[in-house]
């Protein structure tokens, strides 16, 4: 999908050649084609521009998957405008386009390394501002990436001209017409809506005015919340959820962004406990179905003690079993079930897409819920978490040794419990597990109704990785060579564009602002001396 036209181009300077000739002598020094160039590199004026635009794209992309479930989504986590913008550059340049690729936002990442109060675990106790400004910030850097390469285009273009090139002028115009931007859209975690049901669409109107498309939101309780892979969470009453969820719709409505997605999270796969019972209206409605998990004990008024909180079932009495802290638990091995509900009832609440956090990558697992939900709900679609969380290595060894054993082939070169050991990472075991890592996106959609891979901490734990390589080469031996040859040379080779770091941060992009503004009196930074050029 493209963001110019070539009429939008010439639109633009045809506009811009009429104001000129209104505004009269006063405006000599402008040229129409600057500000038809300057136009092109500003596509996008507000946030809005971007939610209206990049919901469009994925409502596509979700319509494209329900034809052809080979045709899924993927997007890799950021915590800063800058790694957006590197990933979707990236893209382009290997893969030529960026169809179905996005970008996640990750609540956890905006915790560890966005607060104010320092590296904080996700428990919703960041500033929630924090939230809406990474969105801002990484469509600033995605927009200044298409405005950096329009840039280049231009100085291409005028280039040809200068030289005389009409052939070269005219393809170097029509890619300028048909540039494809680096904006795509963004899943942004809004974890369980940072309070009640107004904070909840407050925060989604933050969120999408600075650009998101599409909000992600999970069923734990706000107070209580945890990261997804961890013990003690909390789930809520599907009436308060559902509240939420319809809180996001109205924030989507309400700003014209009638596309806008939601994802609704069930976290209830590890979660054992809920703060609080739910309402019964009637017999089998939601509260009484989601009561039903409830481990309880069926009492009398004569067995009941003081303080005890009973429901009645029928003609029984029965009491949840409460703890300490007054969270009510759920029966052990409910969670599939839990979770299979929490999906349907999403769906029918106005939920788009689903998400069902796991504690290990199985497509089994994944394609055995989904399959009873769209049993309900026959479009259902999930996004799922491809996490750091879990050791990929072991789970999938692990797999091909269960599934070896029950097939009944010989394992007994293989201790299960300890997989991961390097001894065992050339043996058909270990690759075979890493054939099934690399196809788990696609049997997954194929099998699970997986439309949207995202991995959430990528950079967190890339950004670890080559510090870590970079500090033990440059402090130790190697001295400066540990930066040269382990980044620097890998860059210029790999032809990475911020190798050009001035050119990155916006230096030709300010040198072409000034030739506008002051003509043959701009005081430019790329001339003969700029270092740069030693990477042209």
């Amino acid at each position: 999908m493209t963001t110019r036209t070539e009429s939008d181009y010439k639109t633009n300077l045809q506009a811009a050649e009429q104001l000129k000739k209104a505004a009269g002598t006063s405006w000599d020094a402008i040229d129409p084609e600057a500000v038809a160039r300057m136009r092109a590199q500003n596509r996008f004026q507000t946030g809005l521009d971007i939610a209206r635009y990049t919901a469009k794209i994925m409502r596509e992309d979700m319509a494209a998957y329900d034809a052809d479930n080979s045709k899924y989504t993927q997007s890799l986590g950021c915590w800063h405008g800058f790694v957006g913008q590197q990933k979707m550059i990236s893209i382009k340049k290997h893969f030529g386009n960026t169809k179905g690729r996005y970008l996640y936002l990750s609540g956890w990442m905006v915790a560890a390394l966005r607060s104010e109060f320092g590296p904080l675990p996700d428990q919703s106790m960041h500033e929630k501002t924090a939230v809406p400004s990474l969105i801002e910030e990484l469509y600033t850097f995605l927009r200044q990436a298409d405005a950096r390469e329009l840039g280049g285009l231009f100085r291409e273009l005028d280039a040809a001209r200068k030289a005389g090139d009409e052939l070269k002028a005219q393809d170097i115009q029509k890619q300028i017409d048909n540039h494809e931007t680096h904006v795509v859209p963004i899943i942004a975690d809004i974890d369980a809506g940072f309070g009640n049901e107004e904070a909840t669409y407050l925060l989604a109107k933050k969120m999408i005015e600075a650009g998101a498309c599409c909000i992600q939101i999970e069923n734990q309780v706000a107070d209580e919340k945890q990261c997804g892979h961890q013990d003690g969470k909390v789930t809520v009453p599907h009436d308060d959820f559902h509240a939420k969820i319809r809180a996001v719709r109205y924030a989507f409505l309400e700003l014209g962004v009638d596309d806008g997605v939601i994802v609704a999270r069930t976290d209830s796969l590890g979660a054992g406990l809920t703060k609080q019972i739910a309402v019964v209206n009637e017999e089998g409605d939601q509260g009484d179905i989601y009561n039903s998990f409830l481990d309880v004990e069926e009492v009398s008024t004569e067995t009941m003690n003081q303080g005890d909180v009973v429901i009645k079932k029928g003609d029984k009495l029965l009491r949840p079993k409460r703890l300490p802290s007054g969270l009510y638990q759920f029966r052990k091995d409910t969670g599939e079930d839990r979770c299979v509900f929490d999906c349907i009832e999403a769906m029918k609440a106005g939920a788009d897409l689903l998400w069902i956090e796991t504690e290990k990558p199985h497509v089994g697992q994944i394609g055995g819920m989904v399959d009873r939900i769209r049993e309900e709900v026959p479009n259902a679609k999930l996004v799922y978490n491809n996490s750091p969380s879990f050791n990929w290595t072991l789970s999938f060894r692990q797999q091909v040794f269960d599934a070896w054993a029950e097939a009944g082939q010989d394992v007994s070169r293989y201790n299960r419990d300890d997989l991961m050991s390097i001894e065992y990472d050339e043996t058909e075991l270990a690759k075979e597990a890493d054939r099934r890592i690399q196809s788990f996106q696609a049997d997954a959609a194929a099998n699970a109704g997986i439309f949207h891979h995202l991995i959430t901490l990528p950079t967190y734990h890339t950004t670890a990785l080559s510090t870590d390589n970079l500090a033990k080469e440059y402090f130790g031996e190697a001295g400066m060579l540990g930066y040269v040859a382990g980044v620097q040379r890998k860059e210029i080779r790999q032809k990475i564009a911020c190798v050009r770091h001035q050119n990155m941060a916006g230096s030709d992009i300010g040198d072409d602002h000034k030739e506008y503004f002051s003509g043959d009196n701009a005081l430019k930074a790329a001339g003969e001396d700029n270092t740069m050029n030693q990477f042209a």
